[in-house]
């Protein structure tokens, strides 16, 4: 029976980690009816619908580059995956959901009211580079400086941790969905040609990369022709997308920089001989690490298992509660809701 439980609601999936092992990992989407609103399909259905659905029905992202922006589909949505987790096997489970870091506190306030009315009883709510650095076992008791930067859909989250608390931190809204935007861009002007955010989205999975290329691969992709609205299909290479997308990149590595230059000199000296600590799914980019060590001449660490690093550091926290008394966090209560 599931009591402590880790949930990372990013702006692109959700992610429920228990009994050390992730049991769900979904996509933020659902699919809905566009006259009553009445959720149809959650998850990896909801997405493949994306631009495939009649007038009937709508697709909503109800979070948005990490903050709630539909709280009922929201609420509605995550009770779905608890249930699909869990089923009815959950009672009073303790849980640690993620943030980015820098949101404010009414930010908290709603993101522990949607985790409560989808079956949590006792919510802490933490920020994701906190949690990447419980992750990470960083030493709490010892005022040095660790640099954790996730790269998610939506935000970019940076942070320098010190004594269990955040010393500096931005949550930069540049992050991997950028990248899909700019691909999208790209292929329009160069192609004309318009494709859908999954086509995008594939392009950069399987020739994006941080850094040019010393071999030049390619793929076929399909889309509609801007003028005469036929399917069409094109070849593209990894040197466009690398074009299209590196002024991203260099956006992310110049927010490290901006941190880094409001971080007192002694934590910087920490971080030059500890490197940076690299997760979130966007940097999983080919060369990302690369890239961001030579544009910062700091070594940089990308985690083992970069897309589940902030789940499993939320998980971590709540085995170690003693160490969230230097942390800004909120823990509440409510009556025992009941999971249908």
């Amino acid at each position: 029976m599931a009591t402590d439980i880790g949930i990372d609601i990013g702006s692109s999936k959700t992610v429920i980690f228990s009994s050390s092992k992730v049991l769900l990992e979904l996509p933020n989407v659902v699919t809905v009816d566009s006259d009553t609103w009445t959720p149809v399909y959650f998850g990896e259905k909801a997405k493949q619908t994306k631009g495939r659905t009649p007038e009937s029905y709508v697709v909503v992202s109800p979070i948005e580059r990490g903050v709630i922006s539909d709280y009922d589909i929201a609420e509605t949505m995550l009770r779905n995956y608890m249930n699909e987790a869990f089923g009815s096997k959950i009672l009073r489970p303790r849980i640690m959901a993620t943030l980015p870091a820098g949101l404010t506190e009414l930010q908290h306030h709603s993101l522990a009211n949607v985790v409560e009315g989808a079956g949590g009883r006792n919510v802490f709510i933490i920020e994701s580079p906190l949690a990447v650095a419980f992750g990470l076992g960083v030493d709490f008791s010892i005022p040095r400086g660790t640099l954790i930067v996730d790269v998610g859909a939506g935000t970019t989250d940076i942070a320098v941790v010190s004594m269990g608390g955040i010393a500096v931190c931005e949550s930069f809204k540049t992050a991997s969905f950028d990248m899909d935007a700019q691909i999208i861009r790209y292929v329009r002007k160069e192609y004309n040609i318009e494709i859908g955010a999954l086509m995008a989205e594939s392009i950069k999975i399987k020739l994006g990369s941080a850094m040019e290329r010393s071999i030049e691969v390619a793929m076929v992709a399909k889309g509609q022709n801007v003028f005469t609205g036929l399917p069409e299909s094109f070849e593209i290479t990894a040197g466009e997308v690398y074009e299209a997308i590196k002024d991203t990149i260099n956006s992310i590595c110049d927010a490290v920089r901006v941190v880094l230059n409001k971080t007192d000199p002694d934590l910087v000296a920490d971080i030059s001989n500890d490197g940076v600590f690299l997760c979130g799914g966007g940097s999983q980019l080919a060369g990302f690490d690369k890239k961001l060590g030579e544009y910062l001449d700091i070594p940089v660490n990308l985690l083992p298992d970069p897309s589940h690093s902030v789940v499993k550091g939320a998980a971590a926290a709540l085995k170690n509660p003693d160490l969230l008394k230097n942390v800004d966090y909120r823990m509440r209560s409510i009556k025992e809701l009941e999971i249908e």
